[in-house]
């Protein structure tokens, strides 16, 4: 064939025949691939074993199915030689389906006229079957990101779809658990190995008991080819390096594996990867494929290696599909059209560079250019010229009528409809939560440890400056001052916890979108896990303070003194995380809490008694609002109501009429509880609040939100096209 005889003429130009790499470009047409280890569907348990896939070809031109459209799972094949990794693992397949898009259209919410007018995807077609790589490329917004969240059913609430996507020939959308999604960014647990992170993973997303999860996750880290990597930190320690960005890629995918999905989505598999981890990727991807695996992905450009293991390309430019179908079938179309691709230059480059309109202004820049090595007119093709040629000469090829016949057949009549999978109770991942938060508080340092000896230190050094006062009259002025410092310093040094608190929010949105995890289990088990933690730090800061000051020595007081600090530290920690979603960078997170603990500090009545400040604004509601406020008012009623002080010789004065030159404070014995009282409803009212800021954000995607997003920062990857 031509297609063959141009691909041959590219191979030997492009590299040496003895490249061991070569033979991923083209495979062998019917070539058996050995199934990796991995768990079957069970979806598909009653589907006669002697049925089999018929796995695409890169060389094939077109497709042959089995008596029907949809495949079932291929049978095993004989077992051959495995590494000692994966000999404990059992020997699976896996079915995969069917999907078609058809006259697909996205449109997106324009800002300006509040309509559906941007088309970011227009009219495009194409299927992606069962144990085959099917890559959506195109240069940057071209819509491939887009295209593929629309087979996905994961557009915003700003993007509305038109057309028809089938599963298994039929309209319906794909259920819980029958796919999975991997985002372009990686969002991992920075301190857990890649185990465990596996592991809780399973244990969000499956019902079950725990030994059964343990061998799906030992299953989906022998099909990513983590083994040697299984118990390594992902982020590393002092002693131990991170995880290479290859392998963080893979773990990403691992969890998504866990569900043994019939669809695997991933958005830019070889982002910021280099050429030997995204080879290693590619492969490692296609032996998943080769187990029945229905594999969609986007892609920027790759190499020549690694173009050669896709089966099928759906190639976009500004949203209008320029080619679907064969790989290989690619080079002839740019051939017909008249862009062959030059010998010495990979396919992908070839591609992007006749439809990337970015290259303009290269040719802009490089017109009438000479230097030493000659002109430069391999730059000079029109970008905007060969779109529109490619885009008319694929209307009106025979890939264009292939696609149509082949969408018409594989919609004809309806496949086995893919069944949801039971999902973990909330219950049982908010324990999950907890105790995986537990476990990352425990060996992270920036969520409580670094704030811990930070805590001790200020303790430490307020005390020492405020040691030996003693308990005259003329202490109560300066002991009002050391708690005062003693607060709002504790609460100011509680920003060097952010970091912590945006991977937290990351997380949670990742693993919100993926249907893993809730807003309410999400927030019960990080209000949980950070108790013990928080009232550790309370505890003993709060003890070093206590005693080098000398406050009342008894025990109610005491425990009055650390239970306050600790209420207050827990309507911080709801605080911190609204900024923390609110802004999601450590820098305007940090800023802005400085700011808001500043003010807070003046109208906490300690510079200027509350009564005497400006009613509107300050008095209220700022005061109101105030974790100070609160904690110093009920500690300086803890310390002084009930007391008295001697005044000469014969007379004494209340400790609450000595305070009240210098603060305000009421002389009941329950007005301390009243303001502990208030920092436990600041706490939940907080934690409300963030409540809602997630539902909303997240699940609602209210209007207004999605209006806002040009400045608002989105905790998921960005929405528009790609």
């Amino acid at each position: 064939m031509e297609v063959a005889a141009s691909s041959d003429q590219y191979r030997s130009s492009s590299s040496s025949a003895s490249s061991p790499a070569r033979r991923y470009y083209l495979p062998k047409p019917g070539a058996l691939r050995r199934p990796i280890s991995f768990e079957d569907s069970p979806d598909w348990d009653d589907i006669h074993p002697d049925d089999t896939i018929h796995l695409a070809s890169a060389a094939s031109a077109s497709i042959s199915i089995a008596s029907s459209a949809y495949p079932s799972p291929s049978p095993s094949l004989p077992p051959g030689p495995s590494s000692a990794s994966t000999a404990a693992c059992r020997e699976r397949k896996l079915a995969g389906a069917t999907l078609v898009w058809k006259d697909l259209t996205v449109s997106s919410l324009a800002a300006t006229t509040n309509r559906f007018s941007d088309r970011l995807v227009k009219s495009s077609n194409g299927y992606a079957l069962p144990a085959t790589l099917t890559v959506i490329m195109g240069p940057a917004r071209s819509g491939k990101s887009t295209l593929l969240r629309a087979i996905a059913g994961r557009l915003s609430a700003t993007e509305r779809i038109y057309g028809e996507v089938f599963v298994n020939g039929a309209k319906s959308p794909l259920p819980y658990g029958s796919y999975g999604y991997v985002d372009r960014d990686d969002v991992l647990i920075e301190s857990l190995t890649v185990r465990e992170m596996l592991y809780f993973s399973a244990l969000l997303q499956l019902p079950g008991f725990l030994s059964s999860k343990k061998s799906i996750v030992e299953d989906a880290i022998a099909a990513m080819s983590l083994c040697d990597h299984a118990d390594k930190l992902i982020g590393g320690n002092c002693f131990m390096k991170r995880l290479p960005t290859g392998e963080r890629r893979r773990v990403s995918i691992a969890r998504e594996l866990v569900m043994r999905p019939h669809v695997l989505f991933i958005d830019e598999p070889l982002y910021n990867l280099d050429s030997v981890s995204a080879l290693l990727l590619m492969v490692t991807l296609k032996k998943l494929a080769s187990t029945g695996c229905t594999i969609i992905f986007t892609m920027y450009q790759s190499s020549t290696e690694v173009f050669g293991l896709f089966d099928r390309i759906c190639l976009l430019s500004n949203g209008n599909t320029l080619f679907f179908g064969e790989t290989l079938a690619c080079l002839q179309h740019f051939s017909n059209a008249g862009f062959p691709c030059p010998i010495m230059q990979s396919p992908s480059d070839h591609f992007l560079r006749a439809i990337n309109t970015d290259f303009d202004r290269i040719i802009a820049m490089c017109k009438n250019l000479q230097d030493d090595q000659g002109d430069f007119s391999s730059v000079s093709m029109d970008t905007a010229v060969a779109i529109r040629t490619l885009e008319a000469t694929y209307k009106q090829s025979a890939d264009s009528i292939a696609v149509e016949s082949m969408i018409a057949k594989l919609t004809e009549k309806e496949g086995p409809c893919l069944k949801g999978k039971g999902r973990a109770s909330d219950a049982a991942r908010i324990v999950v939560l907890t105790w995986r938060s537990l476990l990352i508080m425990s060996r992270d340092w920036k969520y409580f440890w670094i704030r811990l000896a930070l805590y001790m230190l200020i303790a430490l050094s307020i005390g020492t400056v405020f040691t030996d006062i003693g308990h005259s009259l003329s202490s109560v002025m300066v002991r009002i001052s050391a708690i005062f410092a003693f607060v709002s310093f504790v609460i100011l040094l509680s920003a060097s916890g952010v970091p912590a608190h945006i991977d937290e929010v990351k997380i949670y949105s990742h693993e919100e979108a993926n249907r893993h995890s809730g807003t309410m289990v999400f927030l019960l088990g990080n209000f949980l896990s950070s108790i013990p933690f928080l009232f550790l730090v309370s505890i003993l800061s709060s003890l070093v303070f206590y005693f080098l000051i000398g406050l009342r020595n008894e025990f109610s007081f005491l425990m009055y003194f650390v239970i306050t600090i600790f209420v207050c530290l827990l309507a911080n920690e709801a605080l911190m995380m609204i900024i923390a979603y609110i802004w999601l960078e450590t820098y305007k997170c940090s800023l802005t809490l400085i700011f808001l603990y500043v003010i807070m500090m003046l109208v906490a009545g300690y510079f200027r008694i509350r009564e005497n400040l400006p009613y509107p604004v300050w008095t209220y509601p700022l005061s109101f609002i105030s974790f100070h406020t609160y904690a110093v008012q009920g500690l300086v009623e803890n310390e002084y109501v009930g007391t008295s002080f001697a005044v000469g010789q014969i007379r004494t004065i209340p400790g609450v009429q000595a305070v009240r030159g210098s603060y305000d404070i009421s002389s009941s014995t329950n007005a301390k509880w009243v303001n502990l009282l208030v920092l436990l409803l600041m706490a939940i009212g907080y934690r409300i609040v963030l409540y809602l800021l997630l539902r909303l954000d997240v699940r609602k995607h209210a209007r207004m939100l999605g209006n806002w997003r040009s400045w608002w920062p989105s905790v998921h990857s960005a929405t528009g096209a790609k």
